[in-house]
């Protein structure tokens, strides 16, 4: 699939425990992230990048067994990458595929151990493009419900591995939002306010994030735990001056090597550089591997999402931030956006273990 069209009953007693369970401050660990392999101290990481994919299964929600391909050949078509990018000195990448769209944290695992890059993953669900990639429970039960599906994997692991999710990744479409997205972000909401994971939605214009906002802080959530996906959507970037404003997280995430592309969030960048809003800033690719399947051999290939760049995890450094520090950007600039804000952003502060 080309990678712009993407873009483009019985819990009753479960319910009642999540309601009364008070999470604690935990005033003596500092703020943490949650990897693949454990806790990790925000103040270790260097460059980050927020918004990326490993693999990413496009057939629909409970179509397939996932995943579909050959672990071994996926180790060796990714590796290679995130070795380069563990040269170029990233220290995390935090990979944004929900549950039923291809989520693989065996793999994930592995590809950190070998790598030496710490990953992150996630719990949530991904409503947007019609709804394909949700299950049908998703439809079925409560937002309360499906709370308590997000915060057992965060109590208990994902799929028996042990190996917890670091964020809530949700994923709307155009507002005004859809009733079956409204229910994911309150059931977002009770998860983060019992967890401290933070929330991060794939969000389909500036609408769309006024209006989670509006939801999450009805609930009680904080701006500070929002972080709003393609935040490139909003195409004046004023939607993104004013939820910054108010303590939001602007996600800008699709950075890819054509002119335009450069151009474009280069606009962006200086919009809040100017308005003094780089602390509330975050800037990724988008990138990874879609899952293929021959219809007619039932051979199943990996390939990089058809968005522009050829080379993985790489256009930032290699063309959008020489042309930035053209235009006024500082190094000093990039250390608060690439090394700073990422784990501000998906820090965890509730002590819920």
């Amino acid at each position: 699939m080309n990678r712009k069209v993407f873009i483009q009953k019985s819990f009753t007693a479960g319910v009642g425990l999540i309601i009364n369970y008070q999470p604690l401050i935990d005033q003596y660990t500092p703020p943490f992230i949650m990897t693949v392999n454990g806790k990790l101290n925000i103040n270790i990481l260097t460059i980050s990048l927020p918004h990326e994919h490993i693999t990413t299964d496009f057939t629909g929600a409970e179509k397939v067994i996932q995943p579909q391909y050959n672990q071994t050949d996926a180790i060796n078509t990714i590796l290679p990458w995130l070795k380069k990018m563990k040269q170029q000195g990233v220290s995390l990448i935090t990979e944004c595929t929900p549950a039923y769209i291809g989520r693989d944290v065996r793999l994930l695992k592995l590809l950190s151990d070998k790598s030496g890059v710490h990953i992150m993953t996630n719990t949530g669900y991904y409503a947007a493009v019609g709804q394909k990639y949700l299950p049908k429970h998703a439809f079925e039960e409560s937002a309360e419900q499906l709370s308590i599906r997000f915060l057992k994997e965060w109590t208990d692991g994902i799929n028996q591995t042990g190996i917890r999710p670091g964020f809530i990744k949700l994923g709307v479409d155009k507002g005004p939002l859809k009733e079956i997205e409204k229910k994911l972000i309150k059931a977002a909401a009770i998860t983060h306010l019992k967890s401290g994971l933070k929330i991060a939605i794939h969000t389909g214009d500036g609408a769309a994030a006024k209006e989670e906002l509006s939801i999450l802080t009805e609930a009680g959530v904080a701006p500070e735990a929002f972080i709003w996906v393609h935040a490139q959507n909003d195409e004046t970037g004023d939607t993104q001056v004013e939820l910054a404003k108010k303590g939001c997280w602007i996600s800008l995430d699709g950075i890819n090597a054509a002119d335009a592309s450069i151009q474009q969030y280069s606009n962006f960048l200086l919009k809040l550089k100017e308005n003094n809003l780089l602390n509330k800033l975050l800037i990724s690719h988008d990138d990874g591997w879609a899952v293929n399947k021959n219809d007619h051999t039932g051979l199943v290939t990996l390939s990089l999402f058809a968005n522009g760049n050829t080379a993985p995890y790489q256009t930032i450094f290699t063309k959008l931030k020489p042309f930035l520090l053209k235009r006024g950007f500082t190094e000093k600039d990039f250390a608060i956006i690439m090394n700073k804000n990422p784990g501000t952003a998906f820090a965890i502060k509730i002590c819920s273990m």
